[in-house]
C-alpha cells in the first residue's frame, strides 16, 4: 500500500455535506496487482492528487481477478474517499461470465486516464509485411496463421478477434499464461503472430526478432514512430486498444465526482506527468466522465458482439 503525503490545497472544493469541503481526509485509490499499468497509472494520481488536495492519497493494490478491488470499492462508503483504477478487464470481464457487479450500473465513470496501444507484430518467418498483405496471406490460407494472446478474454486476445471479424479471415488463436510466454513462443516460432503491448515488444522490433506491421490505435503513436495504424492500413474503422480509467462507486455525489474528473485532467495534463506516463509506455489522456461513459457504451456494445459471435468464454 502506497501512501501519498499532501502539501498545501489549492483550487475550488466540493462540499460533501454541511460545514464539510472535500477532501477533509486521506482518499484510498484501489488497484490491481502493484506493479501493472493499472498500479502505475494510480501512483501517479495520488502524486498529483496530494499535490492539489493536500490530503494523503492511498494507493491500495488488491490482487487477483477483476472482482477483488471492484468488491473493495463496492464494499466503501459513497463519498468520494474510496475510488477505483482499473483497466480495460473491468467491463470486457462481465461480457465474458456472470460477475458480481455491473460496470455501468455499480459505477461512475471519472476520466480515462491513459491508454496502451497495442502493435500487430509477426515472426520474420511470415511474408506478410503489412496489414494488406497478412489478410491475403489469411485468407488464401485459412486457419493455417495462428496467434499467441497472454490469455483468453485479455486485451491481446480481443484485439486479435476484432481484427478476424473486421477482416473476415480465420487466425487460430494460442493462448498463453501471461504476456512473457506468448512473447517467447512467438520469438521461438511456436506462433507467427500477435496483438502485443507496443511496451513489451519494443526490444525485439528495435534488433528485428520481430516484425511491426502496424499499430491499433486510431492514430499513430509516438511510442512507435513511423507505423502505420491498422485502420489506414487496409482495415479502415479498426481500434483496439488497453485502457486505464478511474471510478467511482454509484450514488457518489456528483460534485466530488466532478472536481476528481478536473484534478486529475490537471494531473494527466501536466507536462511533468505526461512524460512519466510516455516513458512508461502508454499514452495519457485525461477526458470528461460523458467522454468516459461513451467509450465504455461503444466498447461493451462492439466487443460484446465480437465475444457472442465467436462464442468466448472466460476459462
Amino acid at each position: 500500500m502506497l501512501v501519498v503525503g499532501a502539501t498545501p490545497a489549492s483550487g475550488q472544493s466540493a462540499s460533501t455535506g454541511p460545514g464539510q469541503a472535500y477532501p477533509h481526509k486521506p482518499i484510498r485509490i484501489v488497484a490491481p496487482e502493484a506493479g501493472g499499468n493499472g498500479d502505475f497509472n494510480a501512483r501517479l494520481i495520488a502524486l498529483g492528487l496530494a499535490g492539489s488536495f493536500g490530503q494523503s492519497v492511498i494507493v491500495d493494490n488488491r490482487a487477483g481477478n477483476v472482482l477483488i478491488p471492484v468488491q473493495a470499492v463496492l464494499n466503501a462508503s459513497r463519498d468520494g474517499y474510496t475510488l477505483l483504477m482499473l483497466g480495460t478487464n473491468f467491463w470486457i470481464v462481465p461480457l465474458l461470465q456472470k460477475m458480481d457487479y455491473d460496470p455501468v450500473r455499480d459505477f461512475l465513470p471519472i476520466t480515462l486516464v491513459s491508454i496502451a496501444p497495442g502493435v500487430l507484430v509477426a515472426h520474420p518467418a511470415v511474408p506478410a509485411k503489412s496489414v494488406r498483405d497478412l489478410i491475403a496471406l489469411a485468407k488464401a490460407k485459412p486457419a493455417e496463421l495462428n496467434y499467441a494472446s497472454s490469455g483468453t478474454g485479455t486485451p491481446q486476445h480481443m484485439a486479435a478477434e476484432l481484427f478476424k471479424s473486421m477482416a473476415g479471415v480465420d487466425l487460430v488463436h494460442v493462448p498463453f499464461k501471461g504476456g512473457g510466454p506468448a512473447i517467447l513462443a512467438l520469438l521461438g516460432g511456436q506462433v507467427q503472430l500477435m496483438f502485443a503491448s507496443a511496451s513489451s515488444v519494443a526490444p525485439q522490433l528495435k534488433t528485428g526478432k520481430l516484425g511491426a506491421l502496424a499499430v491499433t490505435s486510431a492514430d499513430p503513436s509516438p511510442l512507435l514512430p513511423g507505423v502505420p495504424t491498422i485502420a489506414a492500413s487496409g482495415l479502415p474503422g479498426y481500434v483496439s486498444v488497453s485502457m486505464i480509467a478511474a471510478f467511482a462507486p454509484a450514488q457518489t455525489p456528483l460534485p466530488i465526482v466532478q472536481r476528481l474528473n478536473r484534478e486529475m485532467q490537471a494531473v494527466v495534463r501536466h507536462p511533468d506527468f505526461k512524460q512519466k506516463f510516455l516513458d512508461s509506455g502508454v499514452e495519457p489522456v485525461g477526458n470528461s466522465a460523458d467522454q468516459l461513459a461513451a467509450v465504455m457504451k461503444s466498447e461493451i456494445g462492439r466487443l460484446g458482439k465480437v465475444i457472442k459471435d465467436a462464442g468466448i468464454r472466460a476459462d
